[in-house]
């Protein structure tokens, strides 16, 4: 199995491409998404850990906000809970698609929280800083004082796209990355 994983700024469009790539994804917002709606432990222990923000269970993106914007450390203590169910997560969909030719890794802090492996192919998204900001101010309960502290958590862009094998210049037209997907995918596979 050939793991790829899209690296870039946020808003750059990697879950965008991920989907062109036509092999199983690993979105790790979404499966974050679903440990907030669903996962009552990690919601016991994040109330354990921050006990004067989180009210009931379903976890709400209003409630995590008001965590991360209070308190400069409350991201990291966030972050500890999570991530290794997210890890454990991301086993889980490696073994359950242990024979396909390809998977694709669309999470975030790849690189940050040393999930790459030796053989791992690593791509670059480029994309014009503006488009970026445009498209993530779209996001419905954007902050950007959050936005902020996330990328306080990422490499730089520089050393991202130096780890990187192979970059794609995501001008968020369709046909044209499409086509840079398939090149990419020829010279690996």
């Amino acid at each position: 199995m050939i793991r790829i994983a899209l690296v870039g700024d946020i808003g750059s469009g990697k879950t965008f491409i991920s989907k062109l790539f036509k092999f199983p994804v690993f979105n790790a917002d979404k499966v974050v998404s679903k440990i907030y709606s669903k996962n009552k432990k990690v919601y016991l222990d994040l109330k354990r850990k921050l006990p004067n923000f989180f009210n009931s269970f379903p976890i709400k993106k209003k409630e995590l906000i008001n965590v991360i914007l209070s308190n400069k450390t409350n991201l990291k203590k966030i972050s500890k809970i999570i991530h290794p169910v997210v890890r454990k997560e991301l086993n889980k969909f490696i073994r359950k698609n242990y024979k396909k030719k390809v998977v694709i890794l669309d999470i975030p802090l790849y690189l940050e929280n040393k999930l790459n492996k030796k053989k791992d192919i690593i791509i670059f998204i480029q994309s014009a800083k503006r488009e970026s900001l445009k498209r993530v101010r779209k996001r419905k309960n954007f902050n950007k004082l959050v936005l902020q502290k996330l990328k306080k958590l990422q490499f730089s862009l520089k050393v991202k796209k130096k780890k990187s094998h192979y970059i794609i210049k995501n001008n968020f037209k369709k046909n044209v990355v499409r086509k840079n997907v398939d090149d990419i995918l020829s010279m690996i596979l």
